[in-house]
């Protein structure tokens, strides 16, 4: 019997990895569902070639698109958030959640509830409620694998292991586009210098998102609220050859560390076989030819996103929530042109501090009061840029 999968974010460039997986060995896999936003066109060209059950676009706008690119497939086609929530009931074996944002939570809840194994590669899903994810994952014995490569590396080094035996864990960053810049340069900085990435091929948010180290901060709580350690055992290093994704250290002081080519097909592949490894068409390293491995501890003042997850993980309750949906509203005012690269940081610190003395922390995280949190977030974001 073959394997029924799902992709949530099956455009993006997560999505795109993970199909191409699935296509070196069609016989093992049956493809469900795929989700994904504006690319109508790869959208339906991925489930026609996988002869999906159901193809549903994020953008209600486009259904009439989507139906004209499936005309004549027998593919379902569907388009909307409540689509997307009931495209993630329907029984898969293994799910992919990697839809872009505070909107990949909803879905991948619904796929828990199914006891489903739930690749997440949405890292947001956990900063903004990791409790109800993982109360929900327990409620249902459904698995979660962490598709991140540095959770993934953790989650690999940790095998075997007791967590309380464990220090630290330390997770690495490339430093993005601006890490060999000028600090004062980097104010100046146009969203499409901030795009280029000097090791990753990712989607052109996240690419920002590494140069202003908001991605890491995201993991660092994301860290913290998955292998559940206290934020002061988590540690940040540069690492520019992006070949070690993370570190665990032991109260012996040893250290395990996970290396691996900077490709997502090997952190996917890893979730798409466990507990098996898979073959996986990844060119070997070659550590002679790499020759060395560079680490140096990152500078808060070119990345003060670092600081601004500590104080997140302080306050806890829906800060979490608060800090995506402000981190998410002031890079579209970035690309948007409203504000400065250096802009963002201040205007989520903002946000956050006066959303603490409002009882943030306080709360009870329910998927109602995320979202409330995330709209609250980027209301005050809006209304400081506008503010400028």
């Amino acid at each position: 019997m073959k394997r029924r999968v799902s992709i949530f974010g099956a455009t993006g460039s997560i999505g795109e990895s993970t199909l191409a997986l699935l296509r070196l060995k069609p016989e093992v896999y049956e493809v469900v569902a795929l989700t994904g936003g504006q690319n109508i066109d790869a959208l339906a060209k991925a489930a026609r070639e996988f002869h999906a059950e159901i193809a549903v676009t994020a953008y209600e706008d486009r259904l009439d698109d989507l139906k004209t690119a499936l005309a004549d497939s027998g593919i379902e086609a569907a388009a909307g958030a409540e689509a997307i929530d009931e495209a993630a009931c329907r029984p898969a074996d293994w799910i992919m959640s990697a839809i872009v944002g505070a909107a990949g939570l909803p879905p991948g809840l619904k796929a828990l509830e199914q006891g489903t194994t739930l690749a997440l590669a949405n890292k947001e899903s956990l900063v903004t409620a990791g409790p109800l994810l993982l109360d929900t994952a327990r409620a249902h014995n459904a698995t979660i694998l962490p598709v991140d490569s540095e959770h993934s590396a953790i989650f690999q080094a940790l095998n075997g292991e007791k967590m309380d035996a464990v220090e630290r864990v330390i997770i690495t960053a490339s430093g993005g586009a601006f890490r060999d810049w000028p600090l004062k340069d980097i104010a100046n900085a146009t969203p499409e210098q901030a795009a280029s990435h000097p090791n990753w091929d990712m989607g052109k948010r996240i690419t920002i998102d590494s140069a202003s180290m908001f991605n890491k901060a995201l993991e660092v709580i994301e860290t913290r609220e998955f292998f559940g350690v206290e934020p002061d055992q988590i540690e940040v290093l540069i690492h520019p050859e992006s070949l070690i994704h993370a570190l665990v250290g032991f109260r012996d002081k040893g250290l395990l560390a996970h290396v691996g080519p900077h490709d997502m097909r090997h952190a996917i592949g890893f979730a798409l076989g466990y507990p098996v490894r898979p073959d996986l068409p990844l060119e070997r390293l070659d550590l002679a030819k790499i020759g060395q491995l560079t680490f140096k501890a990152p500078d808060l003042d070119r990345y003060p996103a670092l600081t601004i997850a500590r104080t997140v993980m302080e306050i806890r309750g829906l800060a979490g929530a608060a800090f995506n949906g402000a981190k998410e509203a002031a890079l579209d005012g970035f690309l948007d042109g409203r504000i400065g690269f250096t802009d963002m940081a201040p205007i989520v610190t903002g946000v956050i501090e006066i959303m603490s003395r409002e009882g943030l922390g306080n709360a009870a995280i329910t998927l109602e009061s995320v979202r409330e949190a995330d709209q609250m977030a980027r209301r005050r974001a809006f209304e400081s840029m506008a503010a400028q």
